[in-house]
């Protein structure tokens, strides 16, 4: 199935349960372009994908009111899922999961339940019940967005040791410790009142860690103390272009870092664009360098592979690539789209 010019990728979509949510596609490494191969019914807006290192286990949250998580193997030649079945994230809205480094245990954020979770794997990759489960209280700044906690994202920090969650609702990037299992609580990293913190993003040197701030529409540059399990503040830059007005539907969404480690990006829902970052290799501080139509509304999740970026406008259900040029980390547009019903997630097999 699988051609030198072609790499695979899954989506995760808002749809209904009854019809074809989880997408098998495949891009054209050359010119861009994408077909989608096969649909997956049976999951409820599977928002957020995780895939394990060797590609046959794809964990994809549910992120509706009671949440769920599931856990599919991904067939060796045809790449078809089979599910494994799910579990209870015991909150509402899931909208994130993450992998911990030996793969032997799933983390998932619940947006509306204010909770984290940890989930034990089994050798053929299905879940166990959960075997730890944290939840936030207190709230920010913003009546609107942050009356309660919102833990959007949940991963391992690069020493493996411990997990960092994003907290929207609370302002704050908490560490939890991570032993046999459980979760407890190592410190908590403090942002502006009314920033939002959603995403993060590691450098791959280590040195650097980075966060997309969805309401304030800032990124915010930290050192990464991996020794002590903390981050400290270096820069908060604006995602959006110095003479833009915001409105009320611009939020920043995604970030992810070139392999080169060289360059930033980050999704901007409402001005509908990718923004490109330059890092700098000596300190890790950013300086804006370029924005970029999406190509549709509402950019959400984003996915880079090689020198392909593949971009999910949620809004306008529609995915669209662009060739990102070596030399100066810019964005060149394809031409090409493929509709896809309210993509939100794109996971590179």
């Amino acid at each position: 199935m699988e051609r030198s010019d072609q790499v695979l990728f899954f989506v995760g979509t808002y749809s209904p349960e009854g019809e074809e949510a989880l997408f098998l596609c495949t891009l054209n490494l050359a010119g861009g372009e994408m077909r989608t191969l096969e649909g997956t019914k049976g999951i409820e807006n599977p928002s957020y994908l995780a895939l394990n290192g060797a590609g046959t286990i794809l964990y994809a949250v549910s992120e509706k009111d009671a949440g769920e998580i599931h856990a599919y193997s991904v067939d060796p030649g045809t790449k078809a899922l089979t599910s494994l079945g799910g579990q209870s994230t015991g909150g509402g809205s899931p909208c994130y999961v993450s992998i911990s480094q030996k793969e032997d245990y799933i983390f998932v954020s619940n947006y509306s339940g204010g909770n984290v979770n940890v989930f034990p794997v089994n050798s053929d990759g299905s879940l166990q019940e959960m075997s730890s489960q944290v939840r936030h209280t207190g709230q920010g700044v913003r009546e609107d967005r942050q009356d309660a906690p919102h833990p959007h994202s949940i991963i391992p920090d690069s020493s493996g040791e411990r997990v960092m969650v994003c907290d929207l609702g609370l302002d704050q990037i908490i560490f939890y410790r991570m032993e046999g299992g459980l979760l407890t609580t190592h410190r908590e990293v403090n942002l502006p009142p009314g920033s939002g913190p959603r995403h993060l993003a590691l450098h791959p040197s280590g040195k650097w860690v980075y966060s997309i701030n969805e309401l304030n529409n800032t990124v915010t540059v930290f050192t990464n103390d991996e020794t002590f399990g903390d981050l400290n503040i270096l820069q908060h830059i604006p995602t959006l272009p110095e003479h833009y007005i915001a409105g009320s539907d611009d939020t920043a969404a995604d970030i992810h870092i070139s392999s080169c480690g060289r360059f930033l990006y980050a999704s901007n829902r409402g001005h509908d664009s990718i923004v490109l970052f330059t890092i700098d290799d000596s300190s890790g501080l950013l300086t804006a360098a370029d924005w970029q139509t999406s190509g549709g509304r509402n950019p959400r999740n984003f996915a880079i592979f090689n020198n392909i970026m593949l971009v999910a406008n949620q809004s306008s259900g529609t995915i669209t690539s662009f060739i990102i040029d070596a030399d100066n980390g810019r964005l060149i547009p394809t031409g090409n789209e493929l509709g896809v019903s309210a993509p939100v997630c794109i996971k590179f097999l």
